[in-house]
């Protein structure tokens, strides 16, 4: 009988050890095909535009010639739209988030409005650029502006930044609050010198993936109106301008192969872009970490 029983359990984990060595494969297949499907992109994009990234690129503007068209304007577009949103980003979403944690009644009005900042963090973000363009463009009279753009963009990462401000607040253990209120600080003392030092590497995490996102999307661009030939540099916020993916987009758009060929170079540039930004985050992280 327990050599029946024996039996039984060696074949029990024989079983296992196949089905786990089974999923082991179909996991490490489905990984292999994302990562080969994302260096044949990455390959073909290197191979075809490499050679474009020259100085004309970074200093010319928009031209109907591709030997002379660059995306000068994109760029400072894009840095322009960045250090607006920036700060604004930043002030309401953590403000928000710190409000939220730590301030708001637990009760049903409070789950309600944090339903609804995860819902909108799902958003497509072309709804965005809908409400931007009712909102901004014509309700408040901005028009096609970079002010516009930016206060457009704002409400698109502004769920993404509170969601994860909040994570990282949460995140904070209680006993530290509780170090706080014992040695007599006050509530905002407490907020201010024990609790955002401990999550601020978190916070600027996510506010810089935000960003990182807020610099690649199109679509919300598209609907209030930025310009996809733009020849000039804005000198306010309230002029018209461009932004990077909009000028690959253009480029793409076009038939001729040296168009392409720039369109692959405005994509090393923009990945080379969003790449420095996570290092950056990457570095804050590390920075505030040692000094908790």
């Amino acid at each position: 009988m327990s050599s029946i029983f024996v039996d039984a359990n060696r074949k029990q984990i024989a079983g296992r050890r196949r089905i786990d060595f089974s999923l082991k494969v179909l996991f490490l297949v489905a990984t292999s095909i994302g990562v080969i499907a994302l260096m044949a992109l990455l390959i073909d994009i290197i191979t075809d535009g490499i050679h474009m990234v020259r100085p004309e690129l970074f200093n010319n503007f928009p031209s109907r010639r591709a030997s002379e068209a660059g995306m000068k304007s994109a760029i400072v577009g894009s840095l322009y739209m960045l250090l607006i949103m920036a700060p604004l980003s930043f002030l309401l979403g953590v403000g928000a988030a710190i409000y939220l944690e730590e301030y708001a009644k637990k009760n049903r009005i409070t789950r309600l409005i944090q339903l609804n900042i995860s819902t909108l963090a799902g958003v497509p973000s072309i709804v965005y650029g809908i409400l931007g363009l009712t909102l901004f463009v014509r309700e408040l009279h901005l028009g096609r502006s970079l002010l516009a753009g930016s206060f457009t963009m704002t409400l698109l990462v502004l769920p993404i930044i509170i969601v994860s401000a909040q994570e990282a607040i949460r995140a904070v253990p209680k006993s530290r609050r509780d170090a706080s209120y014992a040695l007599g600080a006050t509530k905002w003392q407490t907020v201010s010198r024990s609790v955002l030092p401990s999550c601020i590497s978190g916070i600027l995490t996510g506010v810089i993936l935000a960003m990182s996102r807020a610099i690649g999307e199109t679509a919300p661009l598209v609907m209030i109106g930025a310009l996809t030939f733009v020849a000039f540099l804005p000198t306010g916020p309230m002029d018209s301008f461009t932004v990077m993916p909009i000028q690959i987009y253009n480029w793409v758009s076009r038939p001729q192969a040296s168009f392409q060929e720039l369109a692959a170079s405005g994509i090393i540039v923009l990945l080379v872009m969003l790449l420095l930004m996570n290092i950056s985050a990457i570095l804050l992280r590390n920075k505030y970490n040692k000094h908790i």
